[in-house]
């Protein structure tokens, strides 16, 4: 009974967003905990914290909680809460783990090349597809043009669009749908507060493949594909470190506030749509050309090619995604709901490396959260404000910790201005072998390179890669392939076996005087995730 008053209450505040109709009531319980930032206490207790290395308690809204990290405050209090389960939510690591192949799809050049390919050629030739009688398509489209503002008509040229998606892109559709998870619910949320058709989220789909950092080769970027100068009319700035063309929540209210002033100019969703791909000059030009038509079907012989297939594109997006399940097509989307994420404003200057070090969370989830920042660096500018979006879970430990994580970074920031180590310098290089679980930025942060140079070795055009695949790496150091020896303490080193829980952050405060680039060296370590049972050297100071 509880599950179910927790259900309907979120679908009544959220509205019947794509991610409420993909999870259960299990999952939308978590959530619901997740958003309160609740944990349970089990004991009731009362005990003086004298450094950053007790557990800590968060308190929200008034109410005590359990420990769910390992730094904190100077006094803590927990109190006990009878007859309610205890949620520890430990599943959010694996998860991370699972998402891993999902968020490569983000960043995936060829899904965004494939839908903007498939805009500009669109072939109009009739395409073979039984398990769609012409018949039955032409009653979901008169269904679904009764339902939205669209001029969602059967003719035989989006009937090709459609059958020619269903037949040639059930892959890359399915990988949109799973994307979609994640964003609709973002863009519903806008769209309603501007009085837009909620349909108008398909649009990014059609415009950038749902990829933030996608670029075109005119240069629009962002889902909304805003170039330089329209993104300026909507206060996108750009700079050598931010773009908020590829900022998700501005991008989104830009492109609200542009659909909504070419529609008030237009009054005709259809030619909005158009006038938002080519200009509205080119719009007028071919209403002209047509002798004053207004209906997008009768001027878009006159409308440039890649608009003349953009409403198609978009119509045939709207219908598979509306009758998806009648389809066979199944979500598998983000683990972890854009409802499921808060933001924090950046008070110092920052890297999304430096975050995930000292907050223990995967750096391809964090870039995923944070697109629009261009070098994974947050900085701080007089009368801006940058705002860095983590897991609810994550933002707790950030907000208590956030003088030692700015000092930290700082401490960092200082040490990257000096000269390279030796240590560094590119080495000979070696033939990787792709494994299971293996993407990019997981094999480049490995070995201490970048995606880009690995993909530049190999001649590689995409993210894309196959179980076995021989990689050729320059890596900045020696990999070797024997094991380890264990540490053995002395009496100028410390041995520390990692615990559960463990990150390279939380050891490095049992060690005064020790960074984590020291426990890095130290240790021959590259990445930033720790394997409990793991032997660590630590030198004496």
């Amino acid at each position: 009974m509880i599950l179910q008053a927790i259900s309907l209450f979120l679908a009544k505040f959220y509205g019947r967003s794509s991610v409420l109709h993909t999870m259960n009531l299990k999952n939308l319980f978590i959530v619901f905990f997740l958003g309160a930032g609740l944990c349970v206490a089990q004991e009731e207790v009362i005990k003086p914290v004298d450094s950053l290395q007790k557990k800590h308690i968060q308190i929200v809204d008034s109410i005590k909680v359990q420990a769910i990290s390992n730094d904190l405050p100077k006094t803590v209090v927990a109190t006990k809460i009878k007859d309610t389960a205890v949620f520890a939510l430990e599943d959010m690591a694996m998860a991370r783990k699972h998402d891993s192949i999902w968020l490569q799809k983000l960043y995936s050049l060829e899904l965004f090349e494939e839908v903007y390919g498939a805009v500009s050629n669109q072939d109009y030739t009739p395409v073979d597809y039984e398990e769609l009688p012409t018949e039955l398509l032409k009653e979901r489209l008169e269904a679904l043009n009764a339902r939205t503002p669209f001029n969602v008509e059967y003719n035989p040229s989006l009937e090709s669009v459609i059958k020619g998606y269903l037949k040639n892109r059930r892959r890359s559709m399915a990988d949109l749908m799973a994307l979609s998870d994640y964003y609709f619910p973002m863009f519903e949320q806008e769209l309603d507060k501007h009085g837009l058709p909620l349909e108008m989220k398909y649009l990014a789909i059609v415009e950038s493949a749902l990829n933030p950092r996608a670029t075109s080769r005119v240069g629009a970027t962002g889902l909304w594909q805003f170039m330089y100068a329209t993104g300026k009319m909507f206060n996108l700035d750009v700079s050598s470190y931010v773009d908020d063309r590829s900022d998700p929540v501005l991008a989104t209210e830009a492109a609200c506030k542009y659909l909504k002033s070419l529609y008030e100019s237009l009054e005709d969703w259809d030619l909005a749509l158009a006038a938002y791909n080519s200009g509205p000059g080119n719009v007028s030009k071919a209403i002209r050309r047509s002798g004053g038509r207004t209906n997008y079907w009768n001027i878009r012989s006159y409308l440039p090619r890649e608009t003349a297939g953009y409403v198609p594109a978009f119509l045939a997006t709207m219908y598979i995604f509306e009758y998806a399940e009648e389809h066979g097509f199944k979500s598998n989307g983000p683990r972890i709901p854009y409802i499921a994420t808060d933001t924090i404003q950046v008070k110092k200057r920052i890297s999304l490396e430096q975050v995930a070090e000292v907050a223990d969370i995967d750096l391809e989830e964090l870039q995923f959260l944070n697109p629009s920042y261009k070098l994974g660096i947050i900085p701080v500018v007089a009368s801006e404000k940058y705002m860095l979006r983590l897991p609810v879970d994550v933002v707790g430990k950030f907000i208590t910790n956030e003088e030692a994580i700015y000092a930290y970074a700082e401490t960092e920031f200082n040490k990257k201005e000096q000269p390279l180590p030796e240590l560094l310098v590119e080495s000979d290089r070696i033939r990787y072998r792709v494994r299971s679980g293996d993407y990019l930025g997981k094999i480049a942060s490995r070995h201490g390179v970048t995606v880009s140079q690995i993909k530049r070795w190999n001649g590689l055009r995409s993210n894309n890669l196959k179980i076995g695949q021989r990689l050729t790496i320059h890596p900045r150091k020696v990999v070797s392939k024997k094991p380890k020896p264990e540490p053995i303490a002395d009496e100028n080193t410390r041995v520390y076996t990692v615990k559960n829980g463990d990150s390279l952050w939380s050891i490095s405060q049992k060690f005064p005087g020790v960074s984590i680039q020291n426990i890095k060296n130290w240790n021959d370590i590259s990445g930033t995730k720790l394997k409990p049972g793991t032997k660590l050297k630590i030198l004496k100071g």
